[in-house]
């Protein structure tokens, strides 16, 4: 190829194309060229492939893009060609999770921090330059989060492995063991309370063994209704709802006839703003960024995980929720007649410390933040690269925890129950191995608080999509939220 542009081309003659790419090209507006113009859902375009002589490459933005191999944008008579290449992932040096390697003998692209307060570009080959990447309205108005066009991933993969392994749709149904498993735990709670109902509460021994069995046993209980709300206890979905409040009572408040609804809704709504009540809201966001913040989240977390949910919407108060609410208060009403108030202390902070810096605690932040290193293409909503947003996790843990490690396989198959969770990875495993993966829950701790890259902005949003459990989208209000007339109640009990 010449010097020049191709004699029919519209390019200017300081420009210099390499190779041919399949483009499309498009005209700025007016509108778009004039830099004080701010359209509310632009996106920037960075540029790769263009060589100019003597002069340097310009950012241009424009309205979303298509999710083309490349775009053409002509701004002030100059050509931008940028290719959407997909980036493989790379975790930070002291990253918890495993990913697929970059592909050998590519130059390492530039990596964002994850959650620097300035988002600034970083060049792994220079010491992270500080070049200050333009910020989208999106992004400055919602600070880091990482917001998203793409669908959520389950749905796609599920769809795929179906298709792949018929045989899996096999595992779905109650595991009968499930039962016996929370009616032991149960027991072993109200043995351990009746063992300390005479030790001061401000003792080691209490406190240990709150710490060492009543926090492992209750986390094993939250997650027991976890499995339950799935109606995977029983094939009956009203003996479902009663068990859930059987597996309630050691925890001491009642909560999961409340947990079903928003959970089935994270579900159907994995990101979606104003819907997942998973996601941490805009607040918890601004004021806990920093290392005392996040170690005030991690230590709080299960009030945190109580109150949000009520923040966002409110679920329909109905015959289960009375019956757990009533349930709930005539055992707690026993232990203090017939065990004393210490027994029942000793249910609440093993609930407290279940949901705090406890080893198991760490499946809460590691299911769903982003932990891998987050490329310019993929931090840019219009290119449709998507961030991993649900991280598993296949060790020792998941002896105690209902094999909710198994996160990705859990969102892909929800009716799938924990003892044939690790059934369908092996029967799957090409769509699970090279997914980011954590090694340690008690190290996602650590380094969530101490880590700098990783922070309570490190999730996935979504503006659009979704829907809550029970409730028809053109009845929901504008805040993502539905009053509690338009829940049906067989769409809850269902």
């Amino acid at each position: 190829m010449g010097q020049g542009p191709h004699p029919q081309s519209p390019l200017p003659d300081d420009c210099l194309l390499v190779g041919l790419l399949p483009v499309e090209v498009r005209l700025l507006t007016p509108q778009e060229r004039d830099p004080r113009c701010q359209p509310p859902l632009h996106s920037f375009s960075f540029i790769n492939t263009v060589l100019r002589s003597e002069r340097h490459a310009t950012v241009s933005s424009s309205g979303p893009p298509e999710p083309n191999n490349s775009t053409e944008y002509f701004s002030n008579g100059r050509l931008a060609i940028s290719p959407r290449p997909t980036l493989a992932m790379a975790p930070s040096k002291t990253s918890s999770t495993v990913t697929a390697a970059s592909t050998a003998g590519e130059a390492p692209p530039a990596v964002l921090k994850l959650n620097a307060k300035g988002s600034k570009r970083q060049d792994p080959d220079t010491d992270g330059g500080a070049d200050q990447l333009p910020r989208d309205p999106l992004e400055t108005k919602y600070r880091d989060f990482f917001w998203t066009y793409t669908e959520e991933p389950h749905r796609t993969r599920r769809l795929a492995i179906i298709k792949a392994h018929p045989e899996v749709t096999k595992l779905c149904g109650p595991e009968p063991l499930t039962k016996y498993v929370v009616l032991a735990v149960v027991a072993l709670q109200v043995a351990c309370a009746y063992a300390v109902r005479d030790r001061p509460f401000f003792s080691l021994p209490f406190w240990a063994l709150a710490y060492v069995v009543g926090a492992t046993a209750n986390q094993n209980l939250f997650l027991a209704i976890h499995e339950i709300s799935h109606n995977l206890a029983f094939r009956s979905p009203t003996a479902n709802r009663l068990f859930a409040i059987v597996a309630n009572l050691p925890i001491g408040i009642p909560y999961s006839a409340s947990f079903r609804p928003y959970h089935l809704t994270h579900h159907k709504s994995l990101g979606v703003d104003g819907l997942d009540t998973d996601l941490p809201t805009a607040l918890e966001a601004a004021f806990l960024d920093s290392i005392l913040g996040k170690a005030f989240f991690c230590t709080f977390q299960i009030f945190f995980y109580a109150v949000r949910p009520m923040a966002v919407y409110r679920v329909p108060f109905t015959w289960v929720s009375l019956a757990n609410v009533v349930a709930q208060v005539a055992f707690d009403a026993a232990v203090l007649q017939t065990l004393g108030s210490r027994a029942l202390l000793y249910f609440l902070l093993s609930s407290f410390l279940a949901g705090s810096l406890h080893p198991l605690a760490g499946h809460f932040i590691a299911e769903h933040y982003v932990y891998s290193t987050v490329t310019p293409t993929q931090r840019d909503p219009g290119n449709q690269v998507p961030i991993p947003e649900t991280y598993s996790y296949y060790g020792i843990g998941n002896l105690f925890t209902y094999n909710v490690g198994l996160h990705n396989e859990h969102h892909d198959f929800p009716a799938v129950p924990w003892t044939r969770l690790p059934k369908l990875y092996e029967i799957a495993r090409e769509f699970y191995e090279d997914l980011p993966q954590h090694r340690s829950w008690s190290y996602v701790l650590w380094q969530f608080i101490f880590d700098e890259n990783v922070g309570i902005r490190c999730r996935v949003k979504r503006k659009e999509g979704g829907r809550l459990v029970g409730v028809d989208p053109r009845k929901a209000v504008s805040s993502g939220a539905a009053k509690a007339a338009d829940w049906e109640e067989s769409e809850i009990q269902a």
